[in-house]
């Protein structure tokens, strides 16, 4: 791979100095990454790709932390938010997989508490396709309560559903963390935080991690809040109305949703950095998602897929589509993750992946060999279709 250059504009004005490498042929998503950074208002990020298994995209650039100076380095690490919830979602597939976890068994046949309320009909797949109907709480935990590892499960356990489960789908922001982390721990006897650490991130040599270790805390960056500059860098649609107002109304079940913990934790605090939530805490750096995800349907380096072909088809087979009761905007997922579509767009029909709330991304395009991990330390508003993650996408694109 060839080196990658300083990033200026055409004035000849230096911006940002771009490190890493790009293999011939992959020159435009170095591009795209340096415009993240000249024309769509990001601080500190990383972008990898990687294609049939081997890297061919690894930059960085900016710096460490969002509100810093120290540059951003090479095994800097950022939390990627939602981003987390691919990569959490490979447990339950693999202990299916290992013939250690039913799909179509009611949740309560592993966690019998579960069964409260009329969901002794909410299937495991219903977890994993946003179906389950518990994507919020009556009483919304605090910080302390979300990660303490016993009053989530208990509190979605105890939660009526606001729909009939499976009959419907809406996006299960945080309630997901203690939906999925309590089936793993009901099945293995292992959080899956460490479940995901000794059969996926191990083998793997992945630097993600469901629980940040003490001695890696070093390595994470401070992230925040960043606005989108005019024009190119945000988006240029204004949200429908009913999306706009879903998010403004605090009884509506978007917002009800997305404050299932409230106050909002400070995603700075080694303590929430510590805990293990799969809906929104995962900590990676880009190449450990575009590492992951080419790991889902091929070798990388010496390590086998993780992915048999039938677990490969469940992750990317739709189960949920259309009108999502959460993000009032049409949806499609598999398995755990995300498929290609309006909402979020990925490389091509048969990708599949996820993207975090203000910025990261992962995904897998087992047609094309291609897998990409983005991170960065400013989010910017938004759920789904970030301008800087998608002109990454358009730039990987235009490689195939």
């Amino acid at each position: 791979m060839e080196a990658a250059s300083e990033g200026r504009r055409s004035d000849g004005e230096w911006i940002v100095d771009v490190q890493g490498a790009v293999a011939p042929g992959y020159e435009p998503v170095k591009d795209a990454f340096v415009r993240n950074f000249t024309h769509r208002g990001d601080r500190g990020a990383a972008v990898a790709v990687y294609r049939d298994g081997h890297k061919v995209v690894d930059l960085w650039a900016g710096t460490r932390d969002v509100d810093g100076t120290a540059p951003w380095a090479l095994d800097t690490a950022q939390i990627v938010r939602s981003a987390t919830k691919g990569v959490a979602a490979a447990v339950p597939l693999l202990l299916h997989q290992r013939g250690r976890l039913d799909l179509d068994a009611p949740v309560s046949t592993y966690w019998p508490e579960f069964k409260a309320y009329g969901k002794e009909r909410v299937l495991v797949r219903h977890l994993l396709a946003h179906r389950a109907g518990v994507p919020a709480l009556d009483r919304p935990l605090t910080p302390a309560e979300a990660t303490d590892a016993t009053s989530g499960p208990a509190a979605v356990a105890a939660q009526r559903p606001f729909w009939e489960p499976g009959t419907a789908h809406g996006y299960h922001a945080q309630t997901y963390s203690w939906l999925l982390g309590e089936l793993v721990r009901r099945v293995t006897g292992r959080t899956i935080g460490r479940w995901l650490a000794e059969e996926i991130a191990g083998p793997l040599g992945l630097d993600f991690w469901l629980g940040v270790p003490d001695t890696e805390a070093h390595r994470v960056g401070r992230v925040g809040p960043v606005e989108a500059p005019e024009g190119e860098g945000g988006l240029r649609l204004r949200p429908k109305r009913n999306v706009a107002e879903a998010y403004r109304d605090p009884d509506s079940l978007t917002r009800r949703a997305f404050g299932a913990i409230d106050p909002l934790p400070d995603e700075n605090d080694p303590a929430y950095r510590a805990a293990e939530l799969p809906a929104s805490a995962g900590v990676s750096t880009a190449r450990a998602l575009a590492r992951f995800y080419a790991a889902t349907f091929g070798q990388v380096d010496d390590v086998p897929r993780l992915f048999a072909p039938a677990t490969l088809t469940l992750a990317r087979t739709e189960e949920s589509a259309g009108p999502d009761r959460v993000l009032v905007v049409n949806t499609r997922f598999g398995l755990g993750y995300m498929l290609h579509g309006p909402a979020c767009p990925l490389l091509a029909p048969g990708s599949f992946g996820h993207p975090g709330r203000g910025g990261s991304l992962g995904f897998a395009d087992p047609e094309s060999g291609l897998a990409l991990g983005y991170v960065t330390n400013g989010h910017q508003k938004g759920v789904t279709a970030d301008p800087r993650a998608q002109a990454l996408v358009r730039a990987l694109r235009s490689t195939v």
